[in-house]
């Protein structure tokens, strides 16, 4: 009994003893080896470069579209007889569901179509970009896509950051999906006749004129929907792109399907995680072998913030490997995406399909009322 106390005493206050000079000098080995060697990428990365030459190309070629058949509507619209010029075909890429409606038309009849066929070869260009270089029509391409990474940029410059539901972000992000399996039903739902039938109807052949008109003419509900969708993108990141969009829905499925992926070698990372928290998708990047997820746009911008040489890079598979060991660099990208959207568009022009087959006459009768004309099924 004499003892115990002597042993409470020697309890109380008890602390770890400190560790020895060989324990100190043996873990900081063990740090040494484990800690990765940083070998600096030799060459400076030029991917964000050629994106954004793109992203302003692209926004300038919409815009000349948009003014050009702007004038073109207005010259029916004031009753001018004289000539009216060539209507811009380019703008049908505004119209994705004629896009996907002359596709089914084509797979079931073998024939191109002769109303907005230029809408149903830039859908195939949009869909071969995205199979060969992931989703790249969205961050490469798409206006709408370029004025949304720059309203989410403004709004980090402005507030230190992007909010990321992330709580909810799954669920929302099935939305697209939801839209797309929406309209994809619906077509498929219709007969090669019906499909036909509709496309040449008063209301399909002024389409791309309804769909200016709806921008000219902005209700106070669209309005309001609009600037809501505008905060919303300022706020978090892609807003549109990442939550609403049927059509980057579509393309990031097909983009499954694309041998190139953003492939990670682990030997080579530092695990930095500098890549994942630049991913516009907030994609896990740092964590990932090989990023299969459709939410990737092949922006590459986690490559381009990646300081380690090799560890982060576009490739193709093993069994695909090149010479170069199946990296693909950004300048290859860039001339894949120019060669696709301008061979299929020179194709389809050379062959005489890029322009449809509806009159003069027609439109005289038909744009000064556009907004009265009456959808078919209605």
């Amino acid at each position: 009994m004499a003892t115990q106390p002597r042993l409470d005493e020697a309890h109380q206050g008890l602390s770890p003893a400190p560790p020895s000079p060989a324990a100190m000098v043996d873990s900081g080995i063990r740090l040494l080896i484990l800690r990765k060697k940083l070998i600096r990428r030799a060459l400076p990365d030029h991917s964000q470069q050629f994106r954004r030459s793109f992203q302003l190309a692209f926004l300038l070629l919409n815009l000349w579209l948009g003014a050009s058949f702007y004038f073109w509507v207005r010259h029916f619209e004031t009753g001018s007889h004289e000539r009216s010029g060539t209507r811009p075909a380019g703008v049908e890429g505004w119209l994705p569901i004629a896009g996907l409606m002359n596709m089914k038309y084509w797979l079931a009849t073998g024939r191109f179509p002769s109303v907005h066929p230029a809408a149903f070869f830039l859908f195939i260009t949009f869909l071969a970009i995205a199979f060969l270089f992931r989703k790249a029509f969205c961050s490469w391409l798409c206006p709408v896509g370029t004025l949304s990474e720059y309203l989410w940029r403004a709004g980090r410059a402005s507030f230190g950051r992007n909010f990321q539901p992330r709580w909810i972000d799954t669920s929302l992000r099935s939305l697209k999906y939801l839209l797309l399996g929406f309209f994809v039903w619906a077509v498929a739902n219709m007969s090669t006749a019906a499909v036909e039938e509709f496309m040449h109807s008063p209301y399909c052949a002024i389409a791309d004129v309804r769909m200016l008109n709806f921008f000219r003419d902005l209700g106070q509900t669209a309005s309001i929907v609009l600037a809501v969708l505008v905060v919303a993108s300022v706020l978090v990141q892609h807003f549109w792109c990442r939550y609403l969009c049927p059509y980057g829905a579509l393309l990031g499925l097909a983009s499954l399907l694309s041998p190139l992926r953003i492939r990670r070698t682990s030997d080579a990372c530092i695990d930095c995680a500098k890549c994942a928290k630049v991913c516009p998708s907030a994609l896990p990047v740092d964590k990932l072998v090989s990023i299969k997820s459709a939410e990737c746009t092949g922006c590459l911008e986690c490559v381009s913030v990646c300081p380690s040489e090799g560890a982060l890079q576009m490739r193709l598979p093993r069994w695909m490997r090149t010479p170069n060991s199946g990296r693909l660099p950004a300048w290859a990208i860039a001339a894949g995406i120019a060669i696709l959207f301008f061979g299929v568009i020179g194709f389809a022009k050379t062959a005489g399909y890029w322009n449809g087959d509806v009159p003069d006459y027609v439109y005289r009768q038909l744009i000064p009322h556009a907004n009265e004309v009456e959808h078919p099924l209605e």
